[in-house]
């Protein structure tokens, strides 16, 4: 049975509770919409650690456009019972003024690699991720964090930020789940029609076996994408493509 807990203090009594015991705590942040990439995350906590706990919180400083964050898909039972088939042991599930007391006073900035890529086209989505990632490590102090590679620049900028403010914490990237064609599982896919879901695989298939960026942005541009950026940057190619109203991104390695 997981235990759902609401508040900082009363997970820190928790803490508090268990320090002669010395368990490895595992965490996995959310913002809930669960699918099966989160569970394959869970499921790595559950294997390495002694207790794992999973937050869900629907960070409104991430979200540079208001309708999105409208929009974004609230499956509160769903993901109970996902959480529950997957062995975790706590929902962390705090409402916007136990993380946001201060009233967003308080944010991390990171002023290079944030700029870059997604952070191009979404102006102070970062610093909301890095600030609300920064608020739960101090929360839950885990041993362990679990992020998928889905989103590889944000696992990029959590670990410099640790590192930067000496957290202690291991930072642990998974591998990005996909659906049998290929698609990066994501909760935003739920967005497409039936016919842009068809055309959606294509995005990581010409991602992988174009020669280049600028032959995977002509080619996508073909059938029907606009493109936000492709780049190839340390090994690994980036992209972001808005297919009809919805906005995908991945990456896979070269």
């Amino acid at each position: 049975m997981v235990r759902i807990i609401k508040s900082a203090g009363e997970w820190q009594r928790f803490r508090k509770s268990q320090y002669d015991r010395e368990e490895m705590i595992g965490f996995v942040p959310t913002m809930g919409a669960l699918h099966a990439g989160h569970e394959s995350l869970i499921k790595k906590s559950v294997e390495q650690n002694d207790l794992t706990v999973v937050s869900i919180f629907i960070n409104p400083t991430q979200f540079n456009d208001p309708n999105d964050l409208f929009l974004y898909p609230k499956t509160y039972d769903d993901d109970l019972a996902l959480l529950e088939k997957s062995g975790a042991d706590f929902l962390f599930y705090p409402g916007y003024d136990e993380i946001y007391e201060d009233g967003y006073s308080y944010r991390v900035t990171e002023n290079n690699f944030s700029r870059q890529l997604c952070g191009g086209f979404r102006p102070g989505h970062f610093d909301g991720v890095l600030t609300v990632i920064l608020k739960l490590l101090n929360i839950i102090s885990p041993r362990r964090a679990y992020f998928g590679e889905k989103d590889y620049q944000q696992i990029i900028l959590i670990g410099q930020m640790c590192k930067a403010f000496f957290i202690d914490v291991d930072i642990i990237p998974c591998p990005t789940v996909r659906e049998s064609d290929g698609l990066a599982i994501s909760s935003r896919n739920r967005f497409l029609t039936g016919e842009e879901r068809k055309r959606a695989s294509d995005f990581p298939k010409i991602l992988t076996s174009s020669s280049d960026p600028a032959a995977a942005c002509k080619e996508l541009e073909s059938l029907g994408f606009k493109i936000d950026y492709i780049t190839d940057l340390d090994g690994r190619r980036f992209g972001a493509v808005h297919i009809g109203n919805v906005r995908l991104i991945d990456n896979v390695q070269i």
